[in-house]
C-alpha cells in the first residue's frame, strides 16, 4: 500500500528573543485575557457561537421546531406533579437528582424544568450547515452553562442541602462558608493540612522499594527489586505520560501495578520524567524520545549485560510516544535511531489508554484547533511552560458535574471536605510542559493527525505504525474522555501485528488502577492475528468475552507466554545506583504548576 506524502515538518512558534515588538503586544494582550476566558480562546469560542446563531439565524423553519419543542417542554415542566414522573428519585439516571426529595414538588418541579431544558439545548445547538467542530463545542458548551444553572448546586433549590442545614442547625453551613474561605483565600484549615499530609511520596505511595539507575536532564530511569526468587529475563519497561507524575502506577501497596508485576515475576523499570521549568521552554518531542525512551532503552540494555528483549509498555501520551518509538525502531531495524546503538529488542508493545489516531480524540479535542494553539502559545512562550494549573482547567472542563459542581456544593453547602485518597493527590501534584514541545504534540498529533498518516517525522524523518510487527496489548477504559476507547481502538486499522485488545470498566485513570480484588471490575479481551480482518469496534463490543475482576492477571499471563524461562534475579551493579527510589525528579514542586 502506498503511503500517504510526509507532511511538512511543524514550524516552533518564534522564541522571545526572535519576537518584534508587535508580536510581543499581541502576546500580552493574549496572555492577559488566559484568565478571563479558562486558558480557552475567545476567538476559538466566538467563531463557534457565530457559526450557530448565522445557521439558526438563516433557518427559519428549524426555529419554528425548537419554537415547538419549547412550548411543548414548558407545557411538560408546569404540569409536573407531585410523584407524577416514574424517573424521580432513585430511578433518576442523574446522580445529582436521586434523593427521594427531588421526587416532591416544588423539587420535582424544578428537576422536571431542568432536564427540559437540557433536552431543548441538545437540540437547538445542533443546526444543519454548522461545522461539526463548532456544533460540537456549542453542545458542550450549552452543557456546560446548564450544568452551573442545575438546582441541586443551589441552596434554595435543594431539598437534600436544605434538610441538611435543618437537621444540623445550620452548623453544616458554616462548616461549608469557611472551606469556601480557605479556597478563595489559599490557606487551608488545619483538617486541610491534615488531609494533604496523608500521602507523601516515598512515604505512603510511590513506596515500591527499588534503584535509581540512569539520570540525565529529563528522566530518571527506576528499576525496582525483585520481589519471587526467580524472574523472567525480559524486563518490562514503563514509558507513563509526560504530564503526569509516574505513580499513578505505584500508588498505595495494594493498588500499584508496579508491585503486582515485580510480585508475579517480573524486572520492571519505569521511567521518571523531570518536571520541567523556564529553561526547558526549547525541548522538542525529539528530545522527549531521545532522551526519554531511548536513552532508557540503551541504560536497560548495558544493565542486562547480555542481548534481552523488553516487555515495553506505555500509558496515555507515554503510551503514543512509545509507539512513535516503536515505529522509529523498527524502521531503522532497531538500531541507530538518533545515535542511539546497542538498544535491546523490543519483545511486545503494551498501550494503555492510548491514542495513535487522532481523528476523533472524543472531548479533548474540542479544546484544540488553530485559534486555541495559537492563544496557548502566547501564554507558554511568556513563561516558558504550560503550568499544571492551566492543564487542569481543560480536564475540569470535562468533568465539571463531578470534580467542580457536586463536589462544591457538598464543600460548600453541607460542609463536607472530600475525603482525600491516593489518586487525588497524584492527581493534585501537577506537572508542567515545555512550550515548543506542547505546540509540537498537540499540533502534529491532535491538529495533523500525523502518526496516523505516515506523516509523523522522527529525527527529520518519517515513520509509520504500518512498519511495527511486534505483538501488541491494548487497553482501553469505558469511560474515558481523554482517551476515548474507540480511538485507541484505531490502532487496528493502522498495523498489521497481533493485536490483543481489552475494554475494561472504568475511566481514564480508575479504570487502568484496577488492582486485583478492586469491587465491581470486569473486563472484555480478543484477540485480532496478524494480518487478520478488520473488526468495527461496535461489533467488537457486542462478540468479545466478558470477565469478572481485574484485567491485571491477563495481561501478566499474556506477558508471561512471550517470555523466556525465569532466571535468578541479576542485582543492581554498586555503580549504577543513583538512589532510592521514588528518585529526586518526582519530588519537583513549582508553585505555579
Amino acid at each position: 500500500m502506498k503511503k500517504p506524502p510526509a507532511a511538512p515538518p511543524v514550524q516552533p512558534v518564534p522564541s522571545l528573543a526572535q519576537e518584534t515588538p508587535t508580536q510581543r503586544l499581541d502576546r500580552l494582550v493574549h496572555a492577559s485575557a488566559a484568565p478571563l476566558f479558562g486558558g480557552l480562546s475567545p476567538v476559538s469560542l466566538s467563531l463557534a457561537l457565530a457559526d450557530w446563531a448565522w445557521h439558526l439565524g438563516v433557518s427559519p423553519g428549524r426555529q419554528m421546531e425548537l419554537a415547538a419543542l419549547g412550548t411543548q417542554l414548558l407545557r411538560d415542566t408546569l404540569n409536573q406533579q407531585d410523584g407524577a414522573d416514574e424517573g424521580a428519585g432513585a430511578a433518576d439516571d442523574d446522580p445529582r437528582f436521586r434523593h427521594e426529595a427531588w421526587a416532591q414538588w416544588p423539587f420535582s418541579q424544578w428537576r422536571t424544568g431542568f432536564r427540559n431544558a437540557e433536552a431543548f439545548w441538545q437540540a437547538a445547538t445542533r443546526v444543519p450547515g454548522m461545522t461539526a467542530h463548532h456544533a460540537e463545542m456549542a453542545q458542550f458548551f450549552a452543557r456546560q452553562w446548564l450544568g452551573v444553572m442545575a438546582p441541586a448546586n443551589w441552596l434554595p433549590t435543594n431539598p437534600v442541602v436544605l434538610q441538611d442545614v435543618a437537621d444540623s442547625g445550620a452548623s453544616h453551613l458554616v462548616q461549608g462558608a469557611q472551606n469556601w474561605l480557605a479556597d478563595v483565600t489559599g490557606v487551608p484549615t488545619a483538617a486541610d493540612l491534615a488531609q494533604q499530609d496523608r500521602f507523601r511520596v516515598g512515604r505512603d505511595v510511590a513506596v515500591t522499594p527499588g534503584q535509581v539507575v540512569h539520570r540525565n536532564h529529563l528522566i530518571e530511569l527506576i528499576r525496582y527489586d525483585a520481589q519471587t526468587p526467580t524472574v523472567h529475563p525480559e524486563p518490562v519497561f514503563i514509558v507513563p505520560s509526560w504530564i503526569m507524575k509516574f505513580y499513578i502506577l505505584d500508588l498505595s501497596p495494594h493498588n500499584s501495578m508496579v508491585r503486582y508485576l515485580v510480585s508475579q515475576g517480573h524486572t520492571v523499570y519505569m521511567l521518571s520524567w523531570r518536571n520541567p521549568d523556564a529553561s526547558d521552554h526549547n525541548l522538542t518531542l525529539d528530545d522527549y524520545l531521545r532522551l526519554g525512551v531511548l536513552d532508557a532503552l540503551q541504560a536497560i540494555g548495558q544493565l542486562s549485560g547480555k542481548p534481552v528483549g523488553v516487555h515495553a509498555m506505555g500509558y496515555c501520551l507515554g503510551g503514543t510516544l512509545l509507539a512513535i518509538a516503536a515505529a522509529a525502531l523498527a524502521r531503522q531495524g532497531g538500531d541507530g535511531v538518533m545515535g542511539h546503538r546497542g538498544l535491546p529488542s523490543l519483545r511486545s508493545l503494551s498501550l494503555l489508554a492510548a491514542q495513535t489516531d487522532f481523528s476523533q480524540p472524543g472531548e479533548l479535542g474540542l479544546f484544540i484547533d488553530e485559534s486555541q494553539i495559537g492563544f496557548l502559545d502566547n501564554i507558554t512562550r511568556g513563561q516558558g511552560y504550560l503550568s499544571g494549573n492551566q492543564m487542569a482547567g481543560s480536564f475540569q472542563f470535562l468533568h465539571s458535574r463531578d470534580l467542580v459542581w457536586t463536589r462544591r456544593m457538598r464543600e460548600y453547602l453541607m460542609g463536607e471536605r472530600e475525603q482525600a485518597n491516593d489518586l487525588m493527590a497524584w492527581n493534585a501534584d501537577t506537572t508542567r510542559m515545555p512550550a515548543r514541545m506542547h505546540h509540537e504534540y498537540l499540533t502534529s498529533l491532535y491538529l495533523k493527525n500525523a502518526l496516523a498518516t505516515s506523516s509523523f517525522r522522527v529525527d527529520g524523518r518519517v515513520v509509520s505504525l504500518a512498519d511495527i510487527r511486534l505483538p501488541v496489548f491494548m487497553v482501553g477504559t469505558e469511560r474515558d474522555h481523554i482517551s476515548p476507547w474507540r480511538s485507541v481502538y484505531k490502532l487496528h486499522h493502522l498495523c498489521d501485528a497481533e493485536i490483543t485488545f481489552v475494554l475494561t470498566s472504568g475511566g481514564h485513570n480508575a479504570g487502568i488502577i484496577s488492582e486485583p480484588g478492586h469491587a465491581n471490575r470486569s473486563y472484555q479481551q480478543a484477540t485480532r492475528e496478524a494480518h487478520g480482518p478488520w473488526v468495527e469496534p461496535d461489533q467488537w463490543l457486542h462478540t468479545a468475552p466478558c470477565s469478572e475482576g481485574s484485567w491485571w492477571p491477563a495481561w501478566h499471563r499474556w506477558l508471561a507466554a512471550r517470555s523466556s524461562r525465569k532466571v535468578r534475579p541479576t542485582p543492581v551493579p554498586d555503580k549504577a545506583r543513583l538512589g532510592d527510589a521514588p528518585g529526586t525528579y518526582v519530588m519537583q514542586r513549582y508553585k505555579d504548576s
